[in-house]
């Protein structure tokens, strides 16, 4: 089947949905989505999204906090504009009918998370980006211009690789013409052709054992560009956030947001129930990420437990009950009443800081290809992401690259010459246990070897298996009629060979980073492309 669209977006997160929005003005816009629309990480956002609102802040101090942050790898251009800019995406979230906290005078309220030297995170309750997508979603549905698609699998991007021609990273006119989707129903592969392709996937959480992201965040978009010949950065940066519930007892972990710290609770250590927070940053609990990531994982290993614990039984129990009612149920329902015990917490893969390299439009190194949201580089985080920046991204950038295609998508022609996908000489198998087996030793190698504290030792250990595994997994790919858990391993391991690459690049520790061999700061930044 063939299908042809003037702009075809891959994701439902805030930032394929933003754009979607944005683009339906000037032409035909086709989302699709491999799961349910409801499906993204921006769904399970809990934290809040930051923006200059409070008369006490100002666009230089978030400016300032995102570079301190970013460990010196920021671009400062693009966090200007995105902080500046933020604000009225903001305001455009509240006309679509999204609904922030508001005090009883009626002004937002705004809370404050690890890194920020103010108050300026908005919330709704704690399920922020739920509420968002929520809105978003249905403003979606009902636009005339838009189609939504679920259960449709983007496999891989059209270029002139699938005219004959030969492409490598060295050729700058590589152009996207669409892509390959598997329709799952169907089990037939559709030829989806497009003025304008938007990557808006997401990132790759589930190349960890313990991930707070839903089971989706399989870094399809960043390896459908590897395949591609496109240019991607900063892969190494993967930011485990400090406080997954300990004991889930499935995937995703599920996360205590930052902004229970924000409100007051204390990280104590697993034997003394002591605060050691203090002791590796001045700014305790609300030191970014980063620094919260690695004092937890020292304080396990000294310890030999497997977490420690977040106290917020010192806080008023009303205001933690309205205000994280989420948490508040699900600790609850484990046991743990959290407005009179501690609970067990360690980190969990999160955000990943890097990926497909994009300018200040999104558009990557690819003609035709944007990306916008967590699949991005678009310099904005650095090192280390600022907390509750995420949804601010994908606001701003899906705003920018659908302004730019918008202009430019009239101007390019359908590649009708591009083949419909060849499913010949490939058979069904009963040799499925080779994906499940394989993946779960794609996860158990990214977090014994490439977690928060890496090695040379640990890194090369990593490299041969994942290397095993990948041509294990080519063979099988070759001779098999795909699937969606097929495509998910390849798509898993291209981004473990690129954190495992990126990372053995950077003969330094910054940000997101550590690595005992090189544990200094080079007085230079550098960024790691593949």
């Amino acid at each position: 089947m063939r299908i042809e669209t003037d702009f075809l977006v891959v994701g439902t997160g805030v930032a394929g949905l933003t754009f979607a929005l944005k683009a339906a003005e000037s032409g035909r816009v086709l989302v699709i989505t491999k799961s349910k629309p409801e499906e993204s990480n921006s769904w399970y956002a809990q934290g809040g999204i930051a923006g200059v609102f409070a008369a006490g802040d100002s666009f230089e101090e978030h400016v300032q906090d995102t570079l301190r942050a970013g460990a010196g790898l920021c671009n400062e251009r693009v966090v200007r504009r995105v902080v500046m800019e933020g604000p009225e995406r903001i305001r455009e979230l509240m006309a679509y009918g999204v609904h922030f906290d508001r005090q009883p005078n009626g002004e937002l309220m705004l809370g404050r998370e690890g890194g920020h030297s103010q108050h300026r995170i908005l919330h709704s309750k704690d399920a922020t980006g739920r509420a968002i997508s929520s809105v978003l979603l249905e403003q979606v549905q009902k636009h005339p211009n838009i189609t939504l698609t679920d259960q449709l699998f983007a496999v891989d991007l059209l270029t002139q690789h699938h005219l004959g021609l030969y492409v490598n990273r060295g050729n700058p006119d590589i152009t996207c013409y669409g892509v390959y989707a598997l329709n799952y129903a169907e089990r037939q592969v559709y030829t989806i052709l497009a003025r304008c392709t938007v990557l808006a996937s997401g990132g790759c959480g589930c190349v960890y054992a313990t991930t707070t992201n839903p089971s989706v965040a399989t870094g399809d978009g960043i390896a459908m560009v590897l395949r591609a010949k496109g240019r991607i950065a900063n892969m190494e940066f993967i930011q485990f956030h400090p406080t997954a519930f300990y004991g889930s007892d499935k995937q995703p972990a599920f996360l205590i947001t930052e902004a229970l710290r924000g409100k007051g609770a204390l990280l104590l250590d697993p034997l003394k129930l002591d605060r050691f927070m203090p002791r590796y940053d001045s700014r305790a609990e609300l030191a970014p990420r980063d620094i919260v990531a690695r004092a937890i994982d020292q304080e396990l290993k000294l310890s030999g437990l497997p977490h420690v614990w977040l106290d917020s039984s010192h806080l008023p129990a009303d205001e933690i009950k309205e205000e994280f009612p989420t948490i508040y149920e699900y600790c609850l329902a484990k046991g743990y009443d959290i407005t009179k015990e501690p609970i067990p917490v360690l980190p969990a893969a999160h955000y990943l800081c890097g990926g497909i390299e994009v300018d200040e439009w999104g558009r990557t190194s690819i003609n035709r290809l944007y990306a916008i949201g967590e699949c991005s580089s678009t310099g904005l985080h650095g090192a280390n992401r600022l907390a509750s920046n995420s949804l601010l991204e994908a606001l701003v950038y899906g705003h920018a690259a659908a302004e730019h295609a918008r202009k430019v998508a009239s101007s390019f022609d359908f590649e009708y010459r591009v083949p419909d996908w060849n499913a010949r000489d490939t058979d069904n198998t009963d040799e499925w246990v080779l994906i499940s087996h394989n993946l779960r030793e794609v996860q158990s190698v990214m977090s014994d070897y490439v977690g928060i504290v890496r090695s040379d030792l640990r890194l090369d250990r990593a490299a041969r298996r994942i290397d095993l595994i990948y041509r294990e997994t080519e063979s099988f790919y070759q001779r098999t009629r795909i699937s969606p858990s097929l495509c998910e391993l390849r798509n898993l391991i291209a981004c473990a060979y690129l954190i495992i690459k990126c990372a053995k690049i950077r003969k330094e520790s910054r940000g997101l980073h550590t690595t005992l061999d090189y544990p200094d700061l080079l007085p230079v930044a550098y960024p790691t492309r593949v």
